[in-house]
């Protein structure tokens, strides 16, 4: 398959050179040229993990988004939730009918970028998909260098629009066999792992990340408090699922954590002894407070408000947020009300959802 791949962080990395390795012709596409030029100079990716370290040939690195988008079947954007705007209007251009667009995880991304596509005037016929988390525990040791720890074996992913979802799944798992259908963008958005997770641990590890030079909240910073918190904000965000009729697996957090069910099988403990993830976190500019708070948290909190469920723990963790950052997090750009959702009756909603705008 002829697959594109957006950006150049953790995740763009290692999908480039694990897709590559699959046997896939892999474009990826990185605004920043400069940044890029080792893996352009070296035409591969040095990709690790516990099989060993190889060079993975890339087909194209390039700077340029119209020649990675040119006739690609699958574009897969792992990215954070905050460089979607700016990467669909770089899209926008380019984007004809039957692509399938994959965003590991989206942050209801699906239905932003897609609006953002058409108002810069393009109609094509795209299918849009999220999922709960990225296919690959993954973090970058150098400049064409990505380790990856684990990979995903279970992906449930919604589609945008959903009248798309049979095709859409079966494109992207033509990539990534662990995707499964779990219905609308709505349901899609409502499995990412990383509002769920990410938001206590920053706030509930605040003084060491400010203190330590480097701290692992995934090891020292995950105790028993945190958990307890983490595991009834996950049951806010099943509740909220429910509420709006989304079915099992929910693939709750706990699993995560004490068993081999969740999304990437077993992982806490080869997260732990790999390392990666002791690092410098500062605690007003990091993605899992800009994107996992600012945009996933407050998008769940506006779900839950919407669909009438009671998230004092969702709201109680954008108060503190908020309270350092120093603005109200309530009324985010990921926001039901901010999207123009909140006034939608339900029926209406599922409608849109079915079949786009």
């Amino acid at each position: 398959m002829r697959i594109a791949v957006l950006g150049g962080g953790h995740g763009c990395y290692a999908a480039a050179a694990d897709l590559s390795e699959a046997g896939h012709e892999v474009r990826l596409w990185r605004r920043d040229a400069q940044a890029l030029q080792p893996v352009v100079e070296a035409g591969s990716i040095r990709l690790k993990d516990a099989t060993g370290a190889r060079d993975v040939p890339i087909a194209l690195a390039t700077a340029d988004i119209g020649q990675a988008l040119r006739d690609a079947e699958l574009i897969v954007v792992p990215v954070p939730a905050t460089a979607q705007a700016d990467i669909a209007r770089a899209m926008a251009p380019h984007l004809v009918d039957g692509q399938v667009v994959f965003l590991p995880p989206g942050t209801f991304g699906s239905v932003v970028m897609a609006r953002i596509v058409r108002e810069c005037g393009n109609r094509a016929d795209v299918a849009w998909a999220e999922t709960g988390t990225l296919p690959y525990l993954a973090r970058k040791h150098g400049e064409r260098e990505v380790n990856v720890t684990i990979r995903a074996i279970r992906l449930p992913t919604g589609v945008y629009p959903a009248r798309h979802a049979e095709r859409a799944i079966a494109v992207i798992r033509g990539a990534y066999p662990a995707v499964h259908g779990c219905g609308d963008a709505l349901s899609g958005a409502l499995m990412n792992a990383g509002p769920i997770i990410h938001p206590p641990l920053m706030v509930m590890n605040a003084a060491p990340l400010q203190h330590f030079e480097r701290w692992d909240i995934h090891n020292e910073g995950t105790q028993r408090a945190v958990r307890e918190v983490t595991d009834r904000l996950d049951q806010e965000r099943i509740a909220v699922r429910e509420a709006f009729g989304q079915g099992a697996p929910h693939y709750p957090l706990a699993d995560h954590y004490d068993n081999d069910q969740w999304m990437y099988g077993d992982a806490h403990k080869q997260l732990v002894k790999s390392g990666d993830w002791r690092e410098n976190i500062d605690l007003y500019g990091h993605r899992y407070i800009t994107e996992d708070t600012e945009l996933g948290l407050a998008f769940l909190a506006s779900a839950a408000r919407h669909a009438g469920v009671d998230a004092p723990i969702a709201h109680g963790l954008l108060a503190i947020v908020g309270g350092f950052l120093g603005r109200d997090l309530r009324q985010g750009p990921r926001s039901f009300e901010a999207l123009g959702l909140s006034s939608l009756s339900r029926e209406a909603l599922a409608k849109r959802l079915q079949d786009g705008e």
